[in-house]
Formats: C-alpha cells, structure tokens, sequence
C-alpha cells in the first residue's frame, strides 16, 4: 500500500543515516583528538581508570624529581665524607712522622691542627639545599633525612600508602670535629695521636660507605619510579588511546555508507511523488 501521508522507507533511510552520521562524528573526534575516550561519556568506566593513571604517572615524575635532588643531597655529604678521610689519612701520616724523637714535634702538631680546622670547615659547609648529613643534626632538630620514594595503590582504595626512605646523619660533627687530639709533644705523644686518628679514620670509612649505600638505594628507586611512569603511560595509551589504522578506514567506510544513506533518503522522498501517475 502507498501513502502520501506515512513514508516508512524515508524513515528508515533518516534514521540509517542518523546512525551512520553519529558514527562518523565519533570517528572523527577520535582522529581530531587521538583518543577513543576522551570524555567520560565516551566510556565512563574506561575513563575514570585512565583518570587515576594519569594522576599517579604525574605523581612518580615528580617523586623521580625529588629523588634526584635527595640523591644530590646524599652525594654531596659522600664526597665531603670522602675528602675527610683523605685528610685524616694525611693527619695519620704526620703524626707518625713524630714516631721519632728527632722531629720537630711543634710543626707536626701544627700542620695536624691545619688539617683538623680543613675537616671542620668540611663539615659544616658540605650541605646541599640546607641539608647537611655530616653535622648531627641534618634536618633542624632531626638526626636523619627523609624523602618520600612511592606512593603505593591498593586495588579498590581510593588512598595510597606512602613509602620513604631515611638516611641517617653520620654525625661526624660529634664523632669528629668534636674530639679532641693529643698535642704532639714527643715520640709518646705522636703515637697517641695517632691512635686517636685511627678511630676517626673508622668513622670516616664507615660513614662514607653508609651515605655510598644510601645513595646507591636512592639512585635505584628513581630509575623504578621512572620505569613506573613510563609504564602507566602505556597503559593510558592502551586504555583511551585511538587506533589510527582502524579510525582511518572507518572514517572512510562511514563516508560511503553516508552517501549510500543519502542517496536512499533522496529516493525514499521521491516516492509519493510517484502516486501522481495514478491520477493521469
């Protein structure tokens, strides 16, 4: 039956190339944006995953960033550390040059005390960002220095556990800069002496392989968290990321079906029109 009032074939042409329009924009929107999800009414659920993703990948670059400038921090008091124990070596080497009743003791006894004031000046100045390992105090009242090193996500929380690591002062300002050496007088003396910088040469060595660990710890859990950022942001990119290969030959499939749609609707429309013959 045909009527000019109801054309059902236009209908379902209109509402074809509705569908076929709506995907084409779609498909256009993800080659404009190179995203499948680009807003939560896209895929709710796919976007609030890639939401948090983004915002932990933001959070480890800055954590690396922290990390790299606490591992300035602990490589600057290791290098100070280092050169303390250079110089207690030296003061080590005069004080046994006095083992012999033939030196001139008061040179000596001046050139260690030199070389004792050098050690000083090290350990106050040898800081980094007003952090300085080597003095007892690092950190205002603290005896130790802390950096947040990961923020850790538990599957179904919305909060994060946080992970730090603590370096620990050394403390040479009390276990170095503060004892006080034997004034080398003679042969008995010097030996004294030299007992005495043996046990700040220990604490020199130990000290340093401490803020060597340290950093080495420090150096490895940046490299991680940089590996981690990188490897959420592949898993964003696989998650709202378009596929440009497939949008590409959609796009160009939609355009067909769209001028098929049109084509049909044009000839749905010109239907009624051919009720007219029936009347000549």
């Amino acid at each position: 039956m045909s009527s000019i009032l109801t054309n059902n074939g236009a209908m379902v042409a209109l509402q074809t190339l509705k569908g076929i329009n709506a995907n084409l924009n779609k498909t256009q929107n993800e080659i404009s944006t190179g995203k499948k999800v680009a807003t939560a009414k896209d895929n709710a659920a796919v976007w609030s995953i890639a939401k948090v993703m983004e915002s932990d990948q933001s959070t480890f670059k800055t954590l690396q960033s922290n990390l790299n400038l606490s591992q300035a921090v602990v490589t600057t008091a290791l290098d100070g550390a280092q050169q303390i124990g250079d110089l207690l070596v030296q003061m080590k080497d005069l004080a046994a040059s006095a083992g012999s009743d033939a030196n001139d003791f008061g040179t000596v006894n001046e050139q260690i005390v030199q070389l004792k004031n050098q050690i000083v000046s090290i350990i106050d100045g040898t800081q980094m960002n007003g952090v300085n390992l080597l003095k007892t105090n690092p950190v205002g009242s603290s005896t130790s220095f802390t950096v947040l090193a990961s923020l850790d996500r538990t599957k179904g929380e919305t909060t994060t556990t946080a992970q730090t690591i603590t370096v620990n002062s050394v403390n040479f300002e009390e276990k170095i800069e503060g004892v006080t050496l034997t004034t080398i007088t003679n042969a008995a003396t010097a030996q004294t002496a030299i007992g005495e910088i043996e046990t700040m040469i220990e604490v020199a060595k130990k000290g340093a392989a401490q803020l060597g660990t340290a950093a080495k710890r420090i150096s490895d859990q940046s490299d991680f968290v940089s590996r981690l950022a990188d490897s959420l942001t592949t898993g964003i990119g696989a998650l709202v990321d378009a596929d440009m290969e497939e949008a590409s030959a959609r796009l160009q499939a939609l355009q067909t079906q769209q001028q098929l749609g049109v084509q049909a609707l044009s000839i749905a429309n010109q239907a009624p029109q051919n009720i007219l013959a029936l009347f000549r």
